[in-house]
């Protein structure tokens, strides 16, 4: 390869220098537009980065600038003033009356200025604004969160108020305007009153798991305990959503080979029925080869089932797998794959 085309060839970065890059060159007032639209995860990750690009060649900007402008072209500008453009079709087409009750319900929400401020606040200052206030508003708040920040906080209130907290987060469905109008009075107190919200869907079992699964070890069956006293069925829903069957793949050899051989035969065949390829043959490989080749002729002796049979079926093999390690004989797969 000769000099020319050394020098214009592309070098190879992350995303994130790139963008780190892209923003040491424009001006302070730019750059500070841009970094205020981003979430606070990508500021900080977005800030590293530009501590590790203060010694960047010439050839580097160049380069950064050409991967903006080739995507900067494939970008169009349709959804610039969609909003506004949107509104003047439908007034024109059906009047304004009508096009304000369509528009109303069909509006994308927008956030609540408020709930985005928390969001940058750290968890003990988060865990003291909320602790408080009732522990519905404190279930919204934390269902705004990212998880593990969520997770902390819970962490911070008092034990007699994170199992409801956890509960409510769970129950929550579409949060109305008057709802997020009452919070934004409670949040006033640390961040900008900012004007009401249409409504918005936040919360729920798979958040509540979320949250939990980001707990310390031992808190999160504390507090499924608890919620349990509440409502059973919640609590072994977001159990459910904590421990699915794909985790069953994070057991070591020794682990699964223990909880194979704890669920009966016929159970075990519908379960593996519906199971992802890669963890029937992990299942496989830790049986006898006697007992897989059983499994593997029922299972096609059986032909096509129901999904229904297949899901109860694995949940009756993760119920055994919580029984065998509420009584130590099991150690599962904890966060990031760790055990507990």
């Amino acid at each position: 390869m000769d000099k020319a085309d050394e020098k214009t060839r592309p070098v190879s970065m992350k995303g994130s220098d790139a963008a780190a890059i892209l923003l040491m060159v424009l001006g302070d007032e730019e750059a500070s537009d841009l970094l205020g639209r981003l979430e606070p995860a990508e500021v900080q990750q977005l800030g590293s980065a530009m501590f590790g690009v203060t010694d960047v060649s010439e050839r580097q900007v160049e380069n950064v600038f050409d991967i903006f402008i080739n995507r900067a072209r494939e970008t169009t500008a349709i959804g610039f003033g969609a909003a506004s453009r949107i509104r003047s079709v439908m007034e024109n087409a059906i009047g304004s009356e009508r096009a304000d009750n369509i528009l109303a319900r069909i509006t994308p929400p927008t956030r609540s200025t408020a709930l985005d401020a928390v969001r940058w606040m750290d968890p003990k200052t988060i865990a003291a604004l909320v602790e408080p206030e009732h522990p519905q508003a404190a279930a919204l708040v934390l269902s705004h969160l990212d998880a593990p920040i969520a997770a902390e906080v819970l962490q911070l209130l008092p034990a007699t108020m994170q199992a409801d907290v956890v509960y409510r987060i769970a129950t929550l469905e579409a949060v109305t305007a008057e709802a997020l109008e009452d919070l934004e009075r409670i949040l006033v107190r640390e961040v900008a009153r900012s004007a009401a919200t249409p409504s918005t869907a936040r919360g729920g079992v798979s958040e509540a798991a979320k949250i939990m699964n980001a707990m310390r070890p031992g808190s999160d069956q504390r507090i499924i305990r608890s919620v349990a006293k509440v409502d059973k069925a919640i609590a072994q829903t977001i159990q459910d959503e904590m421990f699915i069957f794909d985790d069953l793949m994070k057991l070591d050899d020794k682990g699964l080979g223990f909880l194979l051989r704890s669920i009966e035969t016929p159970i075990l065949v519908v379960a593996l029925k519906g199971a992802d390829e890669r963890l029937k043959e992990r299942c496989f490989g830790c049986m006898s080869s006697r007992a897989a080749t059983t499994i593997q002729d029922e299972m096609e002796e059986r032909g096509p089932m129901r999904m229904t049979e297949v899901v109860e079926a694995q949940k009756e093999m993760l119920a055994t797998a919580r029984r065998l390690a509420e009584d130590g004989s099991l150690l599962l797969p904890g966060r990031d794959g760790d055990y507990v």
